[in-house]
């Protein structure tokens, strides 16, 4: 469960901000879109293989 604890006057669209970010960050949402379609294991290998080799040479850009 995600708490905000609010200080006495501090605005509600601020609160509201700040459980929007933690909401996002806990990965709930992205979680749920994942569950809805069933997608093969092939398929993901293949996604984090690219992922991989996509920050690998992110790295390599930058140590040169």
């Amino acid at each position: 469960m995600i708490i905000v604890p609010i200080k006495e006057g501090e605005n509600v669209e601020r609160a509201l901000k700040k459980l929007k970010r933690k909401f996002e960050k806990t990965g709930v949402v992205r979680e749920l879109r994942a569950r809805q379609k069933f997608t093969k294991k092939s398929v993901l290998l293949r996604e984090q293989k690219r992922k991989a080799i996509y920050v690998q040479q992110l790295r390599s850009k930058e140590e040169e």
